[in-house]
């Protein structure tokens, strides 16, 4: 099972080249034109979009792969999903082998089963099943199996600047059966406190660095509740709950039981309506820490380090009456006879890339999966034949057919 076969080779950031050598010779045995291209940071760090990274794309690759037209007359059609995934969390919290793929209950269980292996094996095999049918498209296909998704988007945006381009944009994230209409914007944050260390036994006298970043995690939670006031929601988002997350991911303090914590980092994935300026975004976020900092003398007089990093993606809007959302829909409705409701979500994904600052209009239509970024992530493997069928038929109703 190609799927089984991607989920097994993990491709955790900075180690993506084993599936994705896999995928490159898949492609190839295809019959498709592939090209192995490395991401070039002086490139693509002066285009919109870009995400400032502290990581390496030294000997990474994305993969594309194309598929000329047979005739000319017809549009072209780009599907594009990414091969990286988070890390595994506590091994011991998993039922099912991270890095097995097994399969129960109609579900396949492991690190990127869902998010978003499922989504590139239905967008492979939706090519595969046009081919293996005898159907000569009049469109150009490219297939993208790119990198870097789950921290910056620069995998996409890597693929654009060096010329890959199309009529329409198909990206099958694993969100079940809804296209996406909104998506919010999202950046990543590091707070690095300094406290005073001691030993324990006087720990009264010093100063816990940990202490004093949870005041600052504190302060976010009570700007992040004042995002998500109902007056404040960009209108995509006016029906959902609490679209605006802060996320305190990652937090490392101390290095001993009985030591006071001399220093504290906390990296947080923040979040922004479609519309909002980074920038001012940004400048909010540092303004209301300012705030938490003033008010504590210890932070006054040892202001912690604020920086952003990775992530520095612009929320977006789409058109569910765009054509190629229009015809993406026909086919799901034709295929499972209901019909395809839009949805915003509460995350990023690469379509921002196309439409924002390429003028290609697109659509994020996947499987249905669960327990993303969690132990046990799964995806139902009914909806990836589903999805399959229905990238098919939208490859022969949206490149036309000889």
């Amino acid at each position: 099972m190609f799927l089984r076969d991607l989920v097994r080779r993990p491709s955790l950031r900075g180690e993506t080249n084993l599936v994705q050598r896999f995928i490159a010779a898949h492609l190839r045995h295809m019959g498709l034109d592939v090209v192995e291209e490395g991401i070039d940071l002086g490139q693509i760090a002066i285009l919109p979009g870009f995400s400032p990274v502290e990581w390496s794309y030294k000997g990474l690759v994305n993969v594309v792969a194309t598929m000329p037209a047979a005739s000319p007359g017809g549009r072209s059609l780009i599907f594009n999903g990414h091969v990286d995934v988070v890390p595994l969390g506590p091994p011991d919290h998993w039922h099912y082998d991270p890095w097995g793929g097994e399969v129960a209950h109609g579900k396949m269980f492991g690190r990127g089963a869902a998010d978003m292996k499922s989504g590139v094996a239905a967008m492979i095999y939706a090519l595969k099943a046009v081919c293996n049918a005898g159907v000569s498209l009049r469109g150009n296909v490219l297939i993208e199996t790119v990198i870097d998704e789950e921290c910056s988007g620069n995998g996409t945006l890597s693929c654009l600047a060096r010329g890959h381009r199309a009529d329409a944009a198909v990206v099958p994230e694993p969100l079940g059966p809804w296209v996406v209409s909104a998506q919010v914007g999202v950046m990543w944050c590091r707070l690095r406190v300094r406290g005073n260390s001691a030993h324990a036994a006087s720990a009264h006298e010093a100063v816990n660095a940990a202490e004093k970043a949870f005041m600052l995690v504190q302060a976010l939670r009570l700007l992040e509740a004042e995002e998500n006031r109902l007056e404040r929601r960009h209108p995509a988002y006016v029906n959902v709950e609490h679209p605006i997350n802060f996320n305190p991911g990652v937090v490392v303090a101390g290095d001993w039981p009985s030591s006071v914590p001399e220093v504290c980092t906390v990296e947080v994935r923040l979040s922004c309506f479609p519309g909002e300026d980074l920038e001012e975004v940004e400048t909010r976020v540092r303004a209301h820490l300012k705030q938490a900092i003033e008010s504590d003398p210890w932070l006054r007089s040892t202001p912690p380090e604020i920086a952003f990093f990775g992530f520095r993606a612009e929320g977006a809007v789409y058109d569910s009456h765009a054509e190629i959302g229009s015809t993406l829909a026909s086919c799901h409705e034709a295929i499972t006879g209901r019909p395809l409701l839009p949805r915003p979500i509460t995350a990023t994904t690469d379509n921002r890339f196309f439409q924002l600052y390429y003028g290609i209009p697109s659509v994020c239509y996947g499987p249905t999966g669960g327990q993303l970024h969690a132990p046990d992530e799964w995806v139902d493997l009914e909806s990836v034949r589903i999805c399959t069928r229905v990238l098919a038929s939208t490859l022969a109703d949206w490149c036309g057919v000889v």
